[in-house]
């Protein structure tokens, strides 16, 4: 009996962790992409968008199931890769990238290019940071949805790659708040400077957080380990003294067996759900504390705004001395649950490299690890994989992005995540409101209802079938218990025959409505 236990328990544990579930989708395989990110628009889900380096851009509009390929950006600016995406309430697409203009020059500013049509066309982009000579490397960037403010933080450096000690790199962060139009003079965040080797005397991997009150939260790596920021003004001051997190033993830079160049840089998020975790910040690196060869993924948090952090603890929970490694995070903002993506080897004794990813649904406290790759892959040291990994989720649709070589060729893939597979409960949110549409289709005017069992803070939008708003009908209005019924004019808002969407917001709840307008 004891012999057929430990074989069931055994055949679950590898049932797990060597097939995967998830069905993964081919992004793109054209100019050696590498580098990815991806964002999925939380007002209309089935659009999203991924990018690459250097300059490729992919999109979708039914969920990440299929992808157009062969799009690539341009700006007199220049394109150098470390592409990031984001998406504003509006349904306008940011594609933030490093610049490479005619000349000399080379990553002298931060670039974003603005999509007003989900990536049909964009503009040639506004420049951010340019001084000088000094290379302006690494972005991240972020929207505050309550205002489409949008931050930006990265990387200056003296001379990238210098040696000289008089050369410095700083932390610098900039904000918009028209929708890119133009950006403010760039601030230094850090109060002590790294060294311009890039490697772990250098200050990098800056990603702003936004919480719940509009606060600004930044950690990024250094000499000193991670590192925290904040601002309470809408970026205008800052601490006097940034926060010692904690230490990264090992540094931020290490070696990763057959990838030609790895770090643990970190990834900061807060939780804006209305879950019992509403306003937890959270950092997630890797380092090697454990030693060369057992690279581990980390996570801290902080239920104070950042004054005060918890011990790190290990995401990835295989019970071995293996690479885990590329990590990145991101927080459900529907849910609450924390969602992770990294490369691992736990499988293996050599090189030979999956992707698995890690689910938390109780802050942080406990994590589900599962494979998401359906097939493991050799990497090769002198075919460059980039410096990250990505993902984004809403609402339990969860979409992962990596890359992975094959026959010497580099492709980007994610995967169809099935949250019911992976060992969690969905936390208890508030009960589905009552809602009805009518008429669907209709030829006049369309009235949406519905019926709130207890207050709730609720939004309801109407958009086209490019995820455009035409409407905002409830701006996140806190409404008492009871009936309500919305109506939206088709003449009034000059609608053109086709597909839209009611988006609406109760509390946890999101739910999207389609509907069809046939005069």
């Amino acid at each position: 009996m004891k012999c057929f236990i430990l074989g069931t328990l055994l055949f679950a544990y590898f049932a797990n962790n060597l097939f995967s579930q998830h069905q993964n989708i081919l992004i793109g395989t054209l100019r050696n992409p590498n580098e990815p990110a991806i964002i999925i628009d939380t007002r209309n889900p089935d659009f999203m968008m991924a990018g690459s380096n250097l300059d490729n851009y992919y999109l979708s509009s039914d969920g990440g199931f299929s992808w157009s390929e062969n799009r690539i950006f341009s700006s007199t600016l220049g394109v150098w890769g470390d592409p990031c995406i984001v998406v504003d309430t509006l349904g306008n697409f940011y594609f933030f990238h490093l610049s490479n203009p005619i000349g000399p020059a080379w990553i002298d500013q931060i670039v974003c290019q603005k999509s007003y049509d989900f990536g049909a066309t964009w503009n040639n982009g506004t420049g951010i940071g340019l001084n000088g000579n000094k290379a302006q490397d690494k972005e991240w960037a972020i929207i505050d949805s309550r205002t489409n403010n949008i931050y930006v933080t990265w990387t200056q450096f003296d001379e990238y790659g210098s040696s000289d000690p008089a050369d410095s790199s700083i932390i610098l962060f900039s904000k918009s708040l028209n929708q890119g139009a133009t950006w403010t003079v760039p601030v230094r965040i850090n109060k002590i400077a790294g060294d311009c080797k890039d490697s772990d005397g250098t200050v990098e991997g800056a990603v702003p957080a936004v919480g719940p009150n509009g606060e600004i939260y930044i950690g990024w790596a250094g000499p000193q380990g991670v590192m925290f920021d904040k601002s309470t003004d809408n970026g205008i001051t800052w601490l006097e003294e940034d926060v010692n997190v904690c230490a990264i033993p090992g540094g931020w830079d290490f070696n990763i067996p057959d990838i030609s160049r790895a770090n643990g840089l970190p990834v900061t998020c807060c939780d804006l759900s209305y879950g019992p975790n509403r306003g937890t910040i959270y950092i997630n690196w890797s380092d090697q504390r454990n030693g060369s060869d057992d690279t581990d993924v980390w996570l801290v948090k902080s239920i104070d705004g950042g004054n005060s952090w918890t011990e790190p603890v290990r995401v990835n929970d295989d019970q071995f001395r293996k690479q885990q490694f590329f990590c990145w995070m991101t927080v459900d903002q529907v849910t609450g649950k924390l969602w992770f993506v990294f490369y691992d080897r736990r499988n293996y004794n050599d090189s030979m490299t999956d992707v698995f990813m890690a689910v938390s649904d109780d802050g942080g406290e406990t994590f589900a690890n599962f494979k998401v790759s359906e097939t493991p892959f050799y990497p090769d040291n002198s075919i460059f994989f980039g410096d990250y990994t990505n993902i984004s989720a809403t609402n339990d649709i969860v979409r992962p992005i990596w890359t992975r070589l094959s026959n010497f060729e580099l492709s980007i893939h994610t995967a169809i995540v099935d949250p019911q597979l992976v060992g969690i409960s969905t936390p208890e949110l508030l009960t589905t409101p009552d809602t009805e549409i009518y008429p669907n289709p209709f030829n006049n005017s369309v009235a949406f209802s519905f019926n709130l069992a207890s207050e709730s803070l609720t939004s309801l939008s109407f958009y086209n079938s490019m995820g455009q708003l035409i409407t905002k009908i409830i701006d996140s209005k806190i409404l008492p218990e009871g009936k309500y019924v919305e109506i939206v004019n088709a003449n009034a808002n000059n609608l053109k025959p086709g597909f839209y969407y009611f988006s609406f917001t109760a509390g946890n709840i999101q739910q999207k409505h389609k509907i069809v307008y046939s005069p």
